[in-house]
């Protein structure tokens, strides 16, 4: 499962609506190979769901990923944060063994 915070959810409303998207307009995330500790997070907003994508709903959002994807970010909480230190998105993952300060690369 992956999960959506109260923040995430408003914030991704507010996306939604300035660029046009409708409801059938979902989130999709995925993991890449590089950042500084050796994985990164990706996500943007998409209408296509691809072959073997696995398809979650929480907080009356849909986020999407693939299966390999998956593997890396089951149970983890899309955040999103407005603060001066770290303002954007974030996802709390609790499989990463470690961060990078930035919060936008882990490993597991």
């Amino acid at each position: 499962m992956l999960f959506v915070s109260d923040s995430a959810k408003e914030r991704l409303m507010e996306i939604r609506q300035q660029k046009g998207h409708g409801s059938d307009y979902f989130v999709r995330v995925w993991v890449e190979s590089g950042g500084c500790s050796g994985l990164s997070y990706e996500m943007e907003f998409s209408n296509a769901l691809k072959e073997n994508d696995q398809v979650f709903e929480d907080n009356g959002e849909k986020i999407v990923t693939d299966l390999r994807s998956f593997l890396y970010l089951c149970n983890t909480t899309l955040e999103y944060t407005g603060g001066l230190n770290g303002k954007g998105f974030q996802f709390n993952n609790p499989n990463a063994s470690r961060t990078c300060a930035c919060g936008e690369s882990f490993s597991v």
